[in-house]
């Protein structure tokens, strides 16, 4: 398995590098069309879409991701859809956390793939834009998830007591979720060191909203962030549990589907931007 998924692993940087490094903007957004329609797949897979009508939804998606491109918003997204994005994710994944698995069958399959499909539009659509406003800008709000959710690993499994939600996944504590902010935190402070030390394009997520923020309002957007990953795990889980299935795909072999890499990116990039705008 380990090997499985370094070799996985692997492929994916050998694709994902060159595409975000490239000095056009189109092969990253290729890529991330194509890893966008298959998530597409993977969530209606998970609602209760099989076959083909799975497959329309993802191309639909990815269609909808392409035009969205075509008209520009592929580089300026009107802001509402950050604001959009808040409005979902914010109270809506805390009440699907609270009402746990079981609620999230009772919910119409209709509205379970819309907000799927605006999730996954969103976080798209943040992606692309990140990259416009540069590699750093869109590197520091990825590592971000990344280093919440390694510090919540090693955090949770030398200091985890108390269960964070025991219905949805087991395996997250309190504690963990502490590791995690604590974590980027740190990843902030090296990252504004490094923005300050070297040319590095553009400047960072930390940066440009330590310009904006402060350094007060810097520490409470990543903590909020920060949470914000966690939720996006957290009804990925949920979503995952009340279709009874362990990974949203095999697609990615050793690391499951597409879904279960950016989950918690979904939110957090629309968030990152509407911070940022803010």
């Amino acid at each position: 398995m380990l090997r499985q998924r370094v070799i996985t692993a692997l492929i994916l940087l050998a694709l994902l590098l060159p595409a975000l490094f490239a000095s056009s903007a189109w092969p990253f957004a290729i890529l991330t069309l194509l890893m966008i329609g298959a998530a597409g797949w993977e969530w209606a897979r998970l609602n209760a879409a099989g076959g083909s009508l799975a497959v329309v939804f993802g191309l639909v998606l990815a269609a909808a991701c392409a035009a969205a491109l075509a008209v520009g918003w592929g580089s300026h997204a009107p802001v509402w859809a950050w604001w959009l994005a808040a409005l979902v994710w914010v109270p809506g994944g805390a009440y699907a956390m609270r009402a746990g698995p079981a609620f999230w069958p009772t919910l119409p399959s209709g509205l379970r793939l819309v907000l799927g499909w605006l999730g996954l539009f969103v976080g798209w659509l943040a992606l692309a834009n990140a990259k416009v406003a540069g590699v750093n800008f869109l590197l520091s709000a990825m590592c971000l998830v990344w280093a919440a959710d390694i510090a919540a690993y090693f955090g949770g499994r030398a200091f985890g007591r108390r269960k964070l939600s025991p219905a949805i996944s087991p395996g997250k504590s309190w504690e963990g979720v502490w590791s995690g902010m604590a974590g980027v935190l740190a990843l902030a402070v090296l990252w504004i060191f490094l923005d300050r030390r070297f040319e590095l394009g553009s400047p960072s997520l930390y940066s440009h909203l330590a310009e904006r923020m402060g350094y007060a309002g810097l520490a409470l957007a990543l903590l909020f962030l920060s949470a914000m990953s966690v939720v996006g795990d957290l009804v990925e889980s949920l979503v995952k549990r009340s279709a009874g299935a362990k990974d949203s795909s095999q697609l990615l072999p050793g690391h499951g589907g597409v879904l279960d890499r950016i989950d918690a990116l979904l939110p957090v990039m629309p968030l990152a931007m509407a911070l940022s705008w803010y």
